[in-house]
C-alpha cells in the first residue's frame, strides 16, 4: 500500500486532492485538528475507490508535537501534500499581533517544522515526493493583504531550497500557486470567471503536475502569466496602484 499524507485535509482543496489520489488507487492519511470532522469524507472514499482512509489529529502551530505525529504513521507515507492555510484579514493584522502571528506560523513556520522531518526521512530513504499549496498572493507583496503574502512568499522560497536539496536524492518538490478559487473562503466574493478555478480542477492539476515532476504548478494556468506581468511592473509605478 502507498498512502498519501494531506494536511489541512478539511479544505475544499484537499477534499477534491484526496479524492483524486484516492481514485489514483493511493491510500490516504488526512489530517487536521478536529480530524473526526473529515469522518464523513473518509467513508464516502472507502466506499467509492476501496481504498484505507486514516484520520490523525495535527495542530500546525503546536511545533513540539511534529515529530510524534510523524513517528507514529505506519506505514510512512510515500508523499506528503500540504494545503493547510490561513488568510488573516489585513486591516485586522495590522493592528493585532497576534493575528499576524498566527498567520505566519500557519502559513509558514508550521510547515517548515513538519517539513523539515519529512525531508530528512525522504532524503534519507532516497524516495517519497513533497507538494506544497503556495500562492500568487507571495509572488509581490500588495496592500491589500501584504501579511498573508509574505507568509506565502516564505513558503514559496522555502519549497524552492528544498527542491534544491533533494534533487539528487530522487525526492521531488512541486510548488502550487494557485490564483482564484471557488471555496467557502471566498463565498460572497464578485470573482473574474476566466481567472477563478473551482477546486477539482486545482486537485487534478495538482495531481498531473506531481505525477509528472513538474517543480511549480499555476492553477489556473493564465496566473503564471498573470504574475509575470505584476512581477515587472517599475515600483515607482506600482506603489502608486491598488491591486
Amino acid at each position: 500500500m502507498s498512502y498519501v499524507l494531506i494536511i489541512g485535509a478539511k479544505s475544499d482543496i484537499a477534499k477534491e486532492v484526496a479524492r483524486v489520489y484516492a481514485k489514483n488507487a493511493y491510500d490516504l492519511y488526512l489530517a487536521a485538528r478536529n480530524a473526526e470532522t473529515l469522518n464523513e469524507l473518509a467513508q464516502d472514499i472507502k466506499l467509492r475507490y476501496g481504498k484505507d482512509v486514516q484520520l490523525r489529529e495535527l495542530d500546525l502551530v503546536a511545533f513540539d508535537t511534529h515529530r510524534d505525529f510523524y513517528d507514529s504513521l505506519e506505514p510512512k507515507p510515500s508523499g506528503i501534500i500540504i494545503i493547510a492555510g490561513y488568510m488573516g484579514r489585513q486591516e485586522k493584522c495590522q493592528n493585532d499581533w497576534s493575528e499576524t502571528l498566527n498567520t505566519i506560523n500557519v502559513n509558514y513556520t508550521g510547515i517548515a517544522s513538519l517539513l523539515n522531518i519529512v525531508a530528512n526521512d525522504y532524503e534519507k530513504n532516497g524516495s517519497g515526493f513533497i507538494v506544497g499549496v503556495s500562492s500568487v498572493a507571495g509572488d509581490r507583496g500588495r496592500k491589500a493583504n501584504y501579511i498573508y503574502g509574505s507568509s506565502k512568499a516564505a513558503f514559496s522560497a522555502y519549497l524552492s531550497g528544498l527542491r534544491n536539496r533533494l534533487f539528487k536524492s530522487g525526492v521531488r518538490v512541486l510548488t502550487v500557486k494557485p490564483g482564484f478559487v471557488y471555496t467557502k473562503m471566498t463565498q460572497g466574493l464578485d470573482l473574474p470567471a476566466k481567472l477563478t478555478a473551482k477546486p477539482e480542477d486545482v486537485a487534478n492539476d495538482i495531481f498531473n503536475a506531481q505525477q509528472k515532476g513538474v517543480d511549480v504548478l499555476y492553477t489556473k494556468a493564465i496566473w503564471r502569466f498573470v504574475m509575470l506581468i505584476i512581477k515587472h511592473i517599475p515600483e515607482f509605478i506600482f506603489k502608486k496602484m491598488s491591486i
